[in-house]
């Protein structure tokens, strides 16, 4: 039996949807015996709240909250801590990427005989590099922090086998030098509520749409400094997510004033992915990509870069491209062309979708 460790509500976000696959998947074997997140599934049995009482204290009243890398750092910190106490024997543990270093060490004294670690992203030393990119923009800290990068290096080490997402991350971990043996593909998918839109026609505006965190490593600064320059005059833009740093929230702000096509909003992103005439994601780093499958299941063409897994479903130019990372030029070349284009309903064979799509849990 197994048990499964997130520090991640469940179904929340990427991470969140990651979480609950491993979850389901295990539940549907048979080998699940208890999960542990902030907020697991309302009334499942099998899962286990662990929810740090000082991780909101020291986000709000310590020095923590005008840095990302540190809040991240210490709620990863101090819940992994937390499921280490509270772990109980079991034949398998798998933990997430950055948050299991002290509850695999538990689970392997518990007598374990398979440790397992999910990775949503790359090689943590690449992450690392394209962070560092991400930061030299100057608009924010990145949320790895040196300490979260040596521990998810101990991870690896301790580590059976480790489940990655993408051959982009696959390769980043071979390169590292990480043993092939080590290593196992997860295959990620998307809730059947995503689907191609019937009445769907363009009307006159322009929308672009980018979903997820408002941060530079998520490029987001890359795709205004593109939109800015777009020569489409009834184009709108749309961020549905919010920032975690006060120099995003200036950088975000500053636009906004200068600029009133571009709007930002919160919560269930399929309204605004059943209008957008393309979907951008201009991420630094990304093991896979959520967000934008989502949008390619909705039969919107999708813009991503270099680094992210998602590349690895874009027929190029056909549902989408893809672009050098943090190249302006390229982005607002690409955009130009689905705008003069008509790249619409491009999810259509069943076949194509069921690779997609799983059943909503």
């Amino acid at each position: 039996m197994r048990a499964v460790s997130c520090s991640v509500p469940y179904g929340l976000g990427g991470l969140g949807q990651h979480l609950a696959q491993v979850v389901e998947e295990a539940r549907a074997e048979g080998t699940l015996s208890h999960y542990y997140s902030p907020a697991p599934l309302p009334a499942d049995p099998l899962g286990r709240r662990v929810a740090p009482k000082a991780v909101r204290w020291l986000a709000a009243y310590t020095p923590a909250r005008f840095r990302p890398d540190l809040r991240t750092a210490l709620a990863a910190e101090l819940f992994d801590r937390a499921v280490a106490r509270r772990l109980s024997r079991t034949e398998a543990f798998t933990g997430f990427s950055g948050q299991a270093l002290d509850s695999t060490r538990a689970a392997h004294r518990l007598g374990c005989e398979a440790l397992s670690l999910e990775s949503p992203t790359g090689h943590v030393r690449l992450v690392w590099r394209q962070q560092k990119q991400a930061e030299a923009s100057g608009i924010e800290r990145g949320w790895l922090s040196a300490r979260m990068l040596k521990r998810a290096l101990l991870e690896y080490e301790l580590a059976d086998t480790i489940y990655v997402t993408s051959s982009y991350a696959y390769d980043s971990f071979i390169a590292e030098g990480v043993p092939e043996q080590k290593l196992r593909f997860r295959r990620l998918s998307i809730g059947q509520r995503f689907a191609p839109r019937s009445d769907w026609s363009r009307d006159g505006t322009f929308r672009i749409v980018y979903v997820g965190a408002l941060t530079a490593t998520k490029g987001v600064h890359v795709l205004l400094q593109a939109f800015e320059r777009l020569a489409a005059t009834s184009a709108e833009l749309t961020l549905v997510g919010g920032w975690s740093s006060r120099g995003m929230r200036s950088f975000i702000t500053e636009r906004l004033k200068s600029d009133p096509r571009i709007r930002i909003t919160v919560g269930d992103p399929l309204p605004h992915l059943e209008q957008a005439d393309v979907y951008v994601h201009p991420s630094l780093h990304d093991g896979f990509g959520f967000a934008p499958m989502e949008a390619m299941a909705c039969g919107v063409p999708v813009i991503v870069t270099q680094d992210t897994g998602m590349k690895e479903h874009v027929r190029e130019g056909i549902n989408g491209f893809v672009v050098s990372t943090g190249d302006t030029d390229a982005l607002v070349e690409r955009l130009e062309f689905v705008y003069e284009h008509d790249m619409q309903g491009l999810i259509t064979s069943s076949g194509e979708r069921e690779a997609l799509v799983r059943e909503d849990v």
